[in-house]
C-alpha cells in the first residue's frame, strides 16, 4: 500500500470502551436494583436516557459534541484539563450532572431517593475506572507495526479523561510517536483541521497516511475529507449507507496488517 504512517482512533478501536462502560453500568445498576427493588436492566436504560437528556440540555452540549465527549463519559470525567472555558463549566457541572442522572433514572422507575442517586453517581466512576479493557488483538497489531510505520493516536475527548484511559493501560502509550487529543487541539474529528495537524506532526502528505477507526462520522469522514486512506473497523456488522464510504472495511483489527502488505 506504500504507507508511511498509521493513525489510530482510541475508543472502541484499540480500547474496548463500550464494554468498560457496559460492565460499569451493570455493576452499578445491580447495586441500585438491590437497594431499590427495581430491575437492573430497566435502571440502566432509565439512567442512560436521563443522562442523554440532561447532557443535551446544558449550554456546553455543542462544545462537547464538537470535541467528541459523550454523555456516559460525562458520568465519570472530571474535566480538570483543557484550556477552553467550556471545560471549566463542565468541571462545575459534572458532579451535579452525575447525581441528577442517577436520581432521575431511579425516579422514572418510581424510586424517589436522592441519597441513593448520589451513592450510585459515585459508584459508577469507580466501576468504570477499574475496567481498562483492551481488545485481544490490539497489542499484536501494534507489535507488528512498530518500527515499520510512524504511529499516531488521534482521539476525541477531554484531555484528562483520555489521558486517564491511557494511564489505565500504560503499555499502550510507548507505541505512539504522537498522541493528539481533540480537547487539547480545540476541535474534534471529523474536522479537517485536526487531521491536517496530525499529518503535520508526522511530516507526511495525506496520501502517505492511513486512518483506522470504528466511527464513520468521525474517523472515516475526517480522513476522507482530506484525501487520506480510511479503514473502518466494523466489528459489529453495522450496515452503512453511501453517505460516508470508507476506503476499506474490516471486521477484525488484524485484517489491517494484510491491507498494509498489499
Amino acid at each position: 500500500m506504500g504507507k508511511q504512517a498509521v493513525l489510530f482512533d482510541l475508543d472502541d478501536t484499540l480500547l474496548w470502551d463500550d464494554r468498560s462502560v457496559k460492565e460499569a453500568f451493570e455493576a452499578t445498576c445491580q447495586a441500585g436494583a438491590e437497594a431499590a427493588g427495581v430491575d437492573p436492566e430497566q435502571l440502566e436504560e432509565a439512567v442512560r436516557s436521563a443522562a442523554r437528556a440532561l447532557y443535551e440540555s446544558y449550554e456546553t452540549f455543542p462544545f462537547t459534541k464538537m470535541i467528541g465527549i459523550n454523555p456516559f463519559e460525562g458520568l465519570w470525567a472530571n474535566f480538570r484539563e483543557g484550556e477552553q472555558e467550556e471545560f471549566r463549566k463542565l468541571e462545575k457541572l459534572a458532579p451535579g450532572y452525575r447525581k441528577e442522572a442517577w436520581t432521575r433514572g431511579l425516579r422514572s422507575l418510581g424510586v424517589d431517593n436522592e441519597e441513593l442517586g448520589a451513592k450510585l453517581a459515585e459508584q459508577f466512576p469507580a466501576e468504570r475506572r477499574s475496567r481498562p479493557i483492551v481488545y485481544d488483538e490490539t497489542f499484536r497489531v501494534l507489535d507488528a507495526l512498530k518500527g515499520k510505520y510512524k504511529l499516531l493516536l488521534l482521539t476525541n475527548g477531554s484531555p484528562d479523561l483520555q489521558r486517564e484511559k491511557l494511564a489505565g493501560v500504560p503499555q499502550l502509550v510507548p507505541y505512539f510517536d504522537h498522541i493528539i487529543i481533540s480537547g487539547e487541539f480545540g476541535e474534534g474529528k471529523p474536522a479537517a483541521s485536526i487531521f491536517r495537524h496530525a499529518l503535520e506532526r508526522l511530516g507526511i502528505e495525506p496520501v502517505h497516511g492511513i486512518m483506522v477507526g470504528d466511527k464513520l462520522t468521525t474517523d472515516i469522514l475526517g480522513a476522507n475529507t482530506i484525501g487520506m486512506t480510511s479503514v473502518w473497523v466494523n466489528r459489529h456488522g453495522m450496515v452503512r449507507n453511501d453517505d460516508i464510504v470508507p476506503t476499506h472495511e474490516i471486521v477484525h483489527l488484524e485484517e489491517l496488517l494484510l491491507l498494509l502488505e498489499q
